[in-house]
């Protein structure tokens, strides 16, 4: 057993030990689970210090038979692309416990160990290299989130559970039926393998059928990005999801979709990707500037939140279909660094509900005066979140939309007003709840509501704005494995769609010789 599979045992091992604590013993829960994913975390950290940044392909591998019939393999790894978004999972699943420490009464016992539970499944999505043992880690996440918006959230949040839950199950569907198919065609679950029976020609598929297949993943993967027009369950989502769970789904479960159309639809089906890639970049840049736009109108300050996600996000998808080494490297950065600055809004507005115990725009005003240090650090997190240079979506977007500009200009300009739009609604927005006034005294009953950080409170806070700023100036430290990785990605997916890959015999089996020809 590695270390990457104990950091993947460690906190499902925490999620068992968890549910046999005393339920009375609350203070034993809490401290249990935030010691496990410390623990977890700072194993995370031997990732990346046993990390080869010059070395192509997985590392901390290991491949054993699970299942013999089917070919199922336990098969994880990590490479450039998976290693930072492990890390992100086990740096914010402490802070998501921290943050719940005060604000969670009713079964203590079960909402630390779903976060455990939520912590083990996201590892595994990224690490996991065998596409049935993927697709178990894919719902694995998707359990523990939705008894945490059902049993935890706010007034709709049975509305805002199934919601969720039948838009991603939607889209694993699709997915799991793709999924079949490459087995019957490979004869393997394992991703590798088939990749490799891809590039040498040994199996191959139909332009109509490579075509079904990509979309088949995209769907899935757009749905929990969320793509517009499939991200109607995120708002209600986030609005009634307990901080905790707005952190871990905004910061950490989108990236698994543009983490998916990364990793599985670009090198599986290069071709369809790339004949597909204009609409897809215009549905980003719908979803860029109507998700800006919709913020801007927002009375509630999660939903404003969670639409400017739909908006970041777009970023990302935009940057994956530029087929640009910039673009590739962007998105990934600016997955990161979404979850970053978009996970500390949801923890700065999650402290204003405790305090408040309201989420409208229109019952705060003059929270400053009464509170300056949150009134500061929401300002380093808004300044972050839109795009100031020196923090760290700056980067991320400068080099989405500069790999973008080599694929397309015209993409660009229309993505850019997306950035003026985010400094609109984040600065309105901070404007009216930090310095605007309540009624018709200034901030008098907001004066009473909201005291300034406590400890545990400047725990949660310090290293989100440390990974801020870090992330905006020592770039260097993430994106030479990032990079890397793309360029792996890139080559395979220039290489296959440069040649065509021969059709499926009827029999489905592999192709005997026969040299490839274009489509």
């Amino acid at each position: 057993m590695n270390l990457l599979e104990i950091l993947i045992a460690l906190p499902a091992a925490g999620f068992l030990v968890t549910l046999f604590i005393p339920r009375k013993q609350e203070h034993l829960t809490r401290s249990f689970t935030l010691i496990v994913s410390l623990l977890a975390f700072v194993l995370s950290l031997g990732l990346v210090t046993g990390f080869e940044t010059g070395k192509p392909g997985q590392q901390f591998v290991d491949n054993v038979v699970w299942i013999a019939n089917p070919d199922i393999h336990w098969h994880v790894g990590i490479d450039g692309l998976s290693l930072w978004l492990i890390i992100l999972s086990t740096f914010l699943t402490p802070i998501a416990i921290l943050v719940s420490w005060r604000y969670i009464h009713k079964q203590v016992r079960e909402f630390f160990a779903f976060l455990l539970l939520l912590e083990f499944g996201l590892i595994g999505v990224f690490a996991a290299w065998d596409l049935f043992l993927f697709y178990v880690f894919w719902e694995v996440v998707l359990v523990p989130m939705y008894f945490l918006i059902g049993i935890w959230g706010h007034d709709r949040r049975i509305y805002a559970a199934v919601k969720f839950f039948l838009y991603t199950m939607a889209g694993s569907v699709l997915m799991l039926v793709a999924i079949i198919y490459l087995y019957t065609l490979a004869g393997t679950f394992d991703y590798a393998t088939i990749l490799d029976l891809f590039r040498s020609g040994r199996i191959g598929l139909s332009h109509t059928e490579e075509t079904l297949l990509f979309l088949a993943f995209f769907v899935a993967f757009a749905i929990k990005v969320p793509l517009f027009p499939l991200h109607t369950w995120l708002p209600d989502a986030h609005v009634e999801a307990p901080t905790a769970g707005s952190l871990m789904l905004a910061s950490v479960m989108l990236k698994m979709g543009t983490y998916g159309l990364l990793r599985f639809c670009i090198p599986l089906f290069p071709v369809a990707a790339r004949e597909n890639a204009s609409w897809i970049n215009v549905l980003a840049i719908i979803g860029i500037i109507y998700g800006a736009l919709v913020a801007m109108v927002q009375p509630n300050m999660k939903k404003l939140v969670a639409y400017s996600s739909v908006s970041h996000l777009g970023f990302v998808v935009l940057g994956i279909f530029s087929f640009t080494q910039m673009g590739l490297d962007g998105a990934v950065y600016q997955m990161l660094n979404h979850g970053i600055s978009t996970g500390a809004l949801f923890v700065l507005v999650g402290m204003m509900y405790e305090r408040r115990h309201s989420l409208a725009i229109k019952d705060f005003g003059g929270v400053a005066t009464a509170a300056p240090w949150l009134a500061t650090i929401f300002l380093i997190t808004t300044l972050a979140s839109i795009g100031l240079p020196m923090l760290n979506n700056f980067v991320g977007e400068f080099l989405i939309l500069q790999g973008v500009a080599q694929a397309k200009f015209a993409w660009t300009a229309f993505a850019a007003i997306g950035v003026i739009l985010s400094a609109c609604y984040m600065l309105w927005m901070y404007q009216r709840v930090f310095f605007g006034t309540q009624g018709k005294e200034p901030g008098e009953t907001v004066k009473h509501h909201m005291p300034d950080f406590n400890v545990r409170e400047w725990l949660c806070v310090v290293p989100l704005v440390v990974m801020m700023v870090w992330m905006g100036i020592v770039t260097q430290t993430f994106l030479p494995a990032v990079s890397a990785t793309d360029a792996s990605i890139l080559d395979q997916a220039g290489t296959a769609s440069a040649l065509a890959r021969p059709p499926v015999p009827p029999t489905g089996g592999i192709t005997h010789g026969g040299s490839l020809h274009a489509r």
